[in-house]
């Protein structure tokens, strides 16, 4: 979240400050938190791990990263969800949990690909968890040496790969061409204003539910982390950093507090910029799968994960707005809506709904280390 100098000023008290000796502090980016993306050094002897360090890059709801992994032998390993890691306000049922585990999957499976290491993989070998996650693993997956595994080449964006939240270019159109190479059939995408437009009320209405709902919007406050300090002790969930961000903590404006309270100026700009960001939609794409299985979940993460790839190669930004295909009942009616205006039908469920175009480029989101994910 980057707050705009049109949209606050810091004032004379952090001018003061900043001159007082505050540069280094307002101007301190998070280091320790995205040491996973520089993946330096020679990669892991143990295969699995090699794979597994790229996996830990990939997308995933409210930046939980709640993949735990135990290795199996001498080539395999059990994937399962740290439980406290769940969103269980906003992602009732786990879905979007779900989803973030076939992202991971997925990206796994290409970084096994480029060293010549085919990953097989069994979803769900104790059985579907419903309605909920629970200690039983996600997948089972095996690593075998191939020299026949073909490479992907998506694995040259797995590092490149970031969800880009800011403002998209509204005079730098999406080509068509270039939607259609992120979905599969039966996905889909326009970059249509008429199209658009609806589609965008849905979720800016939803947006606005999640963050007027005192429990839903709870649990985004209870997540963020506020400076670089914040951002390096604990690694995930929503990050505020930059300068603004750290002057405006540093003179006592942005806080916890602050961001629940509706009275607050953090609290009417967040509303403010969400506006401006998600009215930046120079066009939408969408996955869609024949049922709501918990396979149907990973399904949809691996299809969202390799979207987001293909259009960081292409030089395009992604963000996601899942928040009318959320299950909590503030938000039914615009659940109904934007299946209906997709066109699901009975029985389909609309997964992953995103915003495309062109955007400043974005810093790497924080990531725990690799080691805090393996279950010894």
């Amino acid at each position: 979240m980057s707050i705009s100098r049109r949209t606050l000023i810091l004032g004379a008290g952090a001018i003061g400050l900043v001159l007082a000796g505050g540069v280094w502090r307002v101007t301190r980016l998070p280091e320790a938190a995205i040491k996973p993306w520089m993946a330096d050094g020679p990669p892991p002897a143990d295969m699995r791990l090699a794979a597994f360090r790229h996996a830990i890059l990939a997308p995933n709801p409210h930046n939980r990263q709640p993949w735990m992994i135990r290795l199996v032998g001498p080539d395999e390993a059990e994937i399962s969800c740290d439980l406290a890691k769940r969103l269980p306000e906003t992602d009732p049922f786990d879905r979007q949990i779900t989803i973030g585990f076939g992202t991971f999957l997925e990206t796994a499976r290409i970084a096994a690909a480029e060293r010549g290491v085919r990953m097989e993989m069994t979803p769900l070998p104790l059985g579907e968890s419903q309605p909920r996650l629970d200690s039983r693993p996600v997948a089972r997956v095996r690593f075998i040496k191939d020299a026949s595994t073909a490479r992907d080449p998506l694995f040259a964006a797995i590092g490149q790969r970031h969800t880009n939240r800011l403002v998209y270019d509204p005079t730098r159109p999406v080509a068509e061409a270039d939607l259609a190479r992120l979905v599969t059939t039966p996905d889909g995408f326009t970059a249509t204003e008429a199209r658009i437009a609806p589609l965008r009320k849905i979720a800016m209405d939803s947006i606005r539910i999640e963050q007027e709902t005192h429990r839903t919007h709870m649990e985004s406050v209870n997540l963020m982390r506020i400076g670089h300090a914040e951002i390096d002790a604990t690694p995930d969930g929503l990050a505020l950093s930059g300068p603004m961000m750290e002057s405006l903590t540093l003179i006592g404006q942005l806080d916890r507090a602050q961001l629940a309270d509706p009275s607050s100026t953090a609290y009417k700009t967040g509303l403010t910029m969400q506006a401006e960001t998600y009215g930046s939609t120079p066009a939408l794409f969408w996955i869609i799968t024949p049922g709501n299985t918990r396979a149907d979940q990973l399904e949809a993460g691996r299809r969202y994960v390799r979207a987001q790839l293909q259009a960081s190669l292409l030089g395009l930004a992604v963000h996601p707005m899942s928040q009318a295909l959320q299950e909590y009942p503030e938000v039914a009616a615009q659940y109904a809506e934007i299946h209906r205006q997709l066109g699901a039908k009975a029985g389909e469920r609309i997964q992953m709904f995103a915003r495309v175009g062109y955007a400043d480029p974005v810093r790497p989101a924080a990531r725990w280390p690799l080691e805090k994910h393996i279950i010894a």
